[in-house]
C-alpha cells in the first residue's frame, strides 16, 4: 500500500470476498468515494470469511481484484478512482478473520483522529448483528451502507435501534472518527457473485461478460476456474 502522507478526508474500507470480483463491487466503490466524499478507499478481500462455505483460494481472489483495479483506474474518465489501494491483511492469513479485529489494526495504524468508514450493503446492515462484536464497530469507524436489489427486510430491534440513535449524514464523517451510521445512494446493478458463478460453471461466459472485467474473465478462462457452484 502507498504510504506517501496522510490522506486529507475519510479514509473508506470495502470488504468483501470478492469471489469474483464484479461490476456491483466497484459500482459500490465508486459510488461510496463519491457520495462520502472519501480521500481514500481499500478495498480488502477477506482470507477465510467465517460466515462463507466454500471460496476460491485467496491468490485467485487477490490477483481478480487487482485486474480489476486496474482496468478501473485505466478508464481515464470523470469517475477514474482517484485514490484505490488493495489491502490484502486479511487475504494473507491463514485464520478467520474478524472485521472488529481488523478495524482495530486499521485503528492502531491510522491513529485516533483519522475519520475511518466501513462500507456495505443494505442486506449486510440486516444482519450486523450476527457479526462478532458488532457493537464496538462504530466505536472504531463509521459504517456506512447503500441500498442492493433485494434488500430492505427488517433488522431485529435491537440492532434496528442502535442504528436509529447513531444515524449521521456523509456531511458529517468528516468531523468525527467514527460513531455514525450513513446511508448513501448507490446506482443498482442488478447481479450477484452467486449468479455469476453459476453462469460460468454452466459456461455461459456470455452472461458473466456483462459483469466482469475483460482481463478478470480472462483471468477465470486461463485458471479454469468457477468450474462448480459454490455452495
Amino acid at each position: 500500500m502507498k504510504r506517501a502522507g496522510a490522506p486529507i478526508g475519510p479514509i473508506g474500507v470495502l470488504g468483501g470476498s470478492f469471489d469474483p470480483v464484479h461490476a456491483g463491487h466497484t459500482r459500490l466503490a465508486r459510488d461510496a468515494q463519491a457520495g462520502l466524499a472519501l480521500a481514500q478507499l481499500r478495498l480488502l478481500p477477506a482470507g477465510l470469511p467465517w460466515q462463507k462455505g466454500a471460496i476460491t483460494p485467496a491468490y485467485h481472489r487477490v490477483a481478480m481484484l487487482d485486474l480489476a483495479l486496474q482496468d478501473e483506474g485505466g478508464r481515464g474518465d470523470a469517475s477514474t478512482p482517484a485514490d484505490w489501494e488493495l489491502d490484502t491483511r486479511e487475504a494473507r492469513s491463514d485464520a478467520p478473520a474478524y472485521t472488529v479485529d481488523t478495524l482495530r489494526a486499521l485503528r492502531a495504524e491510522l491513529g485516533p483522529r483519522v475519520p475511518l468508514v466501513w462500507i456495505m450493503g443494505q442486506d449486510q446492515l440486516e444482519r450486523l448483528d450476527t457479526w462478532r462484536q458488532w457493537r464496538s464497530l462504530s466505536e472504531l469507524a463509521h459504517v456506512a451502507y447503500a441500498r442492493r436489489p433485494g434488500s430492505g427486510a427488517a433488522m431485529a430491534p435491537e440492532l434496528a435501534d442502535f442504528v436509529a440513535r447513531r444515524r449521521g449524514t456523509p456531511a458529517g464523517l468528516a468531523a468525527q472518527p467514527a460513531g455514525s451510521f450513513v446511508e448513501f445512494a448507490m446506482e443498482p446493478v442488478d447481479c450477484s457473485a452467486t449468479q455469476i458463478r453459476a453462469a460460468l460453471a454452466r459456461g455461459d461466459y456470455g452472461g458473466a461478460r456483462r459483469y466482469l472485467a475483460p482481463s478478470v474473465l480472462a483471468y477465470i478462462q486461463t485458471h479454469q476456474l468457477y468450474l462448480a457452484v459454490h455452495g
